[in-house]
């Protein structure tokens, strides 16, 4: 709890970090690189979706 004002707060904000870090927190030394790019292209994308950012670049 170091920066957070209150417990409530930092369980706010855990509640909604931990399923976004799950999903782009991929098991590498499972996966080909190709396997490794595709799931981390599929995550970005999903997250763009999300949160309506567009794609810079």
């Amino acid at each position: 709890m170091k920066r957070f004002m209150s417990a409530r707060q930092a369980q706010q904000f855990l509640a909604t970090h931990s399923p976004i870090h799950n999903h782009f927190q991929l098991r590498r030394h499972r996966l080909s690189a190709s396997e490794y790019r595709a799931a981390r292209n599929r995550a970005f994308a999903t997250w763009r979706e999300a949160t309506g950012a567009a794609l810079v670049g």
